[in-house]
């Protein structure tokens, strides 16, 4: 599709994407959009496009995870596009931060992924695409529409590869099961779910594991894995309960605080994680790490929204190719 002129579209980025969005103009075929962003001495921001966007499709790229002046730097670039005259604006966000806080769960306490979608709406975007949101139902809070990617539509051709022998995946959750059973069936393995008990935030214990893993290799998927708690006890009670290899499917890799070392401790096999998030060094280091690129899903989307056709096709995971 590169051999198209898309004079109408232009794609920026926000300074939290600048990689995974290079990438994305690259699979797209065309340079990225100058656009200019400063932090004052004081942390406040400012920017301002380097080009005429005029009556435009524009398309910015940005992930919104700590810290918080990435959310600012987002909600910036959409009012600054809004107030150049652009046609239509998308927000593509790969990862799409508060995310976690999507109900009332407790008294007293704010639902902030739907204080972002209305900030998101109110700064000037008409739509959105973003990739696994922690909790579909989040497609809900936005007034405008929204695109959704799965990871799996790169996870699993990946695993597939791999062939995996006697393989079982694991939903660390109740909340997962939907998403590991999609991996399930597609990879032609069991199913198992944990089942576990959080007594705070960042912190898990698995009570019963649901199914039996002894002697089969097992696969983890997961949206976000952050500081690396709950995730590294799921690995030690699968391995406890006999399992072999143990590997790890993790969209967004926040993997903040002692995370890398938790991983270490986990003696997991091997973690697959997508470029959504730009990897921490010291998670790097450890060599446990491997990141597949959502650039090309990405710039698919993209480019079908400008041109107004359907993105279904990119949903069907069992395609080997994206296109």
């Amino acid at each position: 599709m590169n051999d198209i002129e898309y004079t109408e579209m232009v794609v920026f980025s926000g300074r939290s994407s600048m990689d995974l969005a290079q990438r994305i103009a690259d699979h797209i075929g065309q340079p990225l959009g100058r656009c200019e962003i400063k932090t004052f001495s004081d942390g406040e921001l400012w920017m301002k496009y380097g080009e005429n966007i005029r009556g435009k499709d524009v398309f910015i790229i940005q992930s919104t995870f700590t810290p918080a002046e990435n959310l600012m730097e987002l909600l910036i670039l959409l009012d600054a596009a809004r107030r150049s005259s652009a046609r239509r604006i998308t927000a593509v966000i790969p990862y799409f931060g508060y995310a976690r806080q999507d109900r009332k769960d407790q008294p007293r306490v704010a639902i902030t992924a739907k204080l972002v979608a209305n900030l998101i709406r109110s700064a000037g975007a008409d739509r959105i695409i973003s990739m696994d949101l922690h909790a579909p139902q989040i497609q809900g809070f936005f007034d405008i529409p929204l695109d959704h990617l799965y990871s799996s539509a790169v996870f699993i051709p990946h695993f597939k590869a791999r062939a995996i022998p006697n393989l079982a995946v694991v939903s660390p959750d109740v909340g997962g099961i939907k998403m590991a059973r999609a991996y399930a069936k597609r990879l032609d393995a069991d199913l198992i779910v944990l089942d576990k008990r959080r007594d705070q935030h960042n912190r898990s214990e698995v009570l019963n594991i649901i199914g039996s893993v002894e002697g089969k290799n097992v696969l983890v998927v997961d949206d976000i894995i952050d500081t690396g708690g709950t995730f590294s006890n799921a690995i030690t009670a699968l391995r406890n309960a006999g399992a072999l290899q143990v590997f790890g499917a993790c969209t967004h890799p926040v993997l903040s605080g002692k995370a890398a070392d938790r991983l270490v401790e986990s003696r997991i096999s091997l973690l697959s994680v997508t470029d959504t998030i730009p990897l921490r060094e010291n998670v790097q280091k450890t060599g446990l790490v491997e990141v597949l690129s959502v650039a090309e899903l990405f710039a698919e989307a993209i480019m079908r929204t400008h041109l107004n056709q359907s993105i279904s096709s990119l949903f069907d995971v069992d395609k080997d190719k994206i296109m």
